[in-house]
Order: structure tokens, then sequence, then C-alpha cells
């Protein structure tokens, strides 16, 4: 089964909340209900099941304009958000900054 792969894209989002748009954006489907924009809701999401790729299955996350992140967000979120990707075994996780 070939990988599947999410890019989260530093240009499409300026702050916290349009952050977890994006994450939604890319990491969610078809889903009948909200997601929490929070560090919690952010991890759960990166297990799986939230409609793009499987609790457990293998998923190729690539972050791009990261250096735009870290400026929009700050150093110390950033560490927290890339420290809970890591965390994650299923993920490989690339920056493209």
């Amino acid at each position: 089964m070939e990988q599947k792969i999410a890019i989260i894209d530093g240009d499409n989002f300026t702050d916290l909340e349009t952050f977890y748009d994006e994450v939604d954006r890319v990491l969610t489907k078809d889903i009948n209900f909200k997601t929490g924009h929070n560090l919690d809701a952010f991890n759960d999401i990166l297990s799986g099941d939230f409609g793009v790729f499987s609790y457990n299955e293998t998923l190729k996350l690539i972050w791009t304009n990261f250096s735009k992140s870290r400026k929009n967000l700050g150093v110390e979120l950033i560490s927290v958000f890339t420290g809970i990707i890591k965390e994650h075994g299923q993920i490989e996780f690339q920056i493209i900054e």
C-alpha cells in the first residue's frame, strides 16, 4: 500500500486559530463534528481515524514554509507542536523551511 502524505503549509495560516484550521483541512475529512482547537485535540488527530489516515497507519507529514510558521507562532509553540508530532511513531515527519 502506498504511504499517505499530508502537507501542512505555513503559507496557509498566520496565527494559532488558523493553524488549527489548516490541521483540520489537511488531517481530517468527512467527520460530522468540529475538532477542538487545542493541543489535546491536535495530539488526537495525529493518532488517526479522522478520515485521512487510520489509527496506527503510517503517514508522511510534511510541514512546508516552516520558518514562516516559526515566525508567526513563535519558537516555543512550534517546539511543542513538533514534539507532539515526533511522539507519534507512525508519522514520518519532514520539515521544509
